[in-house]
């Protein structure tokens, strides 16, 4: 493993100290990307997990990509980036590690993003549901031969939520998958409105409110805390435990007031500092009872990725990795 300059470890231990660890089983890890040149099972993307695992994390979560042409589009398709045999290798080696696999399927649309698929027509609809299923179930059949640790069914599929044609989904993982069953719903709002959170295990959430200016801290927390506020409204409506399955932001100036926003929609000059201080206030924000992990957006197969001038998501090599050392190995909070 890199060693972190100790420099980036201090700045991410100057505002945080001891706190006793949480007696609840959590799931506070990384979401790994595979990328070019370093498929899972590969000496590097073993490297890389095994980087993460010296960082703290107890889970990583798998992104095997669906892919569609347009969020219109009733087709879609396991993406070429995971072939099963690597998918397999990837659960294999997080828990040869030692942590917890979870297999997080996200939906590809170029030019777009996952929240906006829509197909045009009831018959769309239909057929969409039907390809769905059939690329789910197939993961799930993965997932459960290789005892990973949860599944994910979605990933902010906002405009499928109130379609009664995930019960029926739902019930076909399960007869498949014996493991942790959940969904991420995108931000509060979208998990405010998702009908069927009493069929799952949990409540899972991914959390990228607009933060405001980089230096209103204040106004970040307070975005912040009602998010988790609103999160926190549900678990104890449903009885459900929370897993936050995304916070992030890209290590790039003005990165707190769009945290979605990708390295390819905005030029911006690298700032690590500030995606270490609004991740570490993540985490103290989300330091609640009915969070039971937290998996950071992003970490790569590459183990030599990121790095101080890189400005996408990526935490590799940055400041970030100081505080989710400490929050991870110590259990830090701010004073």
């Amino acid at each position: 493993m890199r060693k972190l300059p100790q420099a980036l470890i201090a700045l991410a231990m100057l505002s945080l100290v001891a706190a006793a660890p949480s007696p609840v089983k959590r799931f506070d890890g990384l979401n790994i990307i595979a990328v070019p040149g370093h498929p899972f099972g590969s000496e590097t993307a073993n490297r890389s997990m095994a980087q993460a695992k010296r960082l703290g994390a107890v889970a990583l979560a798998i992104v095997p990509f669906l892919w569609q042409s347009t969020p219109q589009s009733p087709a879609i398709s396991r993406g070429s980036d995971m072939p099963d045999d690597e998918l397999r290798s990837a659960i294999r080696e997080t828990r040869k590690l030692g942590m917890a696999a979870i297999v997080k399927p996200n939906v590809w649309v170029p030019l777009s993003w996952a929240g906006a698929v829509e197909p045009a027509s009831e018959q769309d609809w239909s057929a969409w549901f039907k390809a769905y299923d059939e690329a789910i179930t197939h993961i799930a059949r993965i997932a459960a031969e290789e005892k990973a640790e949860a599944l994910i069914i979605g990933t902010e599929l906002t405009k499928t939520s109130r379609r009664s044609e995930w019960k029926g989904l739902i019930g076909r993982v399960r007869a498949i998958y014996p493991g942790l069953l959940f969904y991420v719903a995108h931000n509060s709002e979208e998990a405010e409105q998702v009908a069927f959170w009493p069929l799952l295990d949990a409540i899972g959430v991914s959390l990228y409110p607009p933060l405001g200016f980089d230096k209103d801290h204040d106004g970040r927390i307070r975005e912040m805390e009602m998010s988790a506020d609103r999160v926190d409204a549900l678990a104890k409506r449903f009885d459900k435990p929370v897993i936050v399955a995304e916070i992030g932001l890209r290590s790039a100036k003005g990165a707190a007031a769009k945290p979605w926003e990708s390295a390819e929609e905005r030029k911006s000059a690298a700032d690590p500092v500030l995606q270490a201080e609004v991740l570490a206030d993540w985490l103290r924000v989300l330091d609640r009872p009915t969070v039971q992990g937290v998996l950071i957006w992003r970490w790569l197969s590459d183990p030599s990725a990121g790095g101080l001038a890189d400005t996408d998501f990526t935490v590799q090599g940055k400041p970030a990795e100081g505080v989710l050392l400490c929050a991870w190995t110590v259990g830090c909070r701010k004073r």
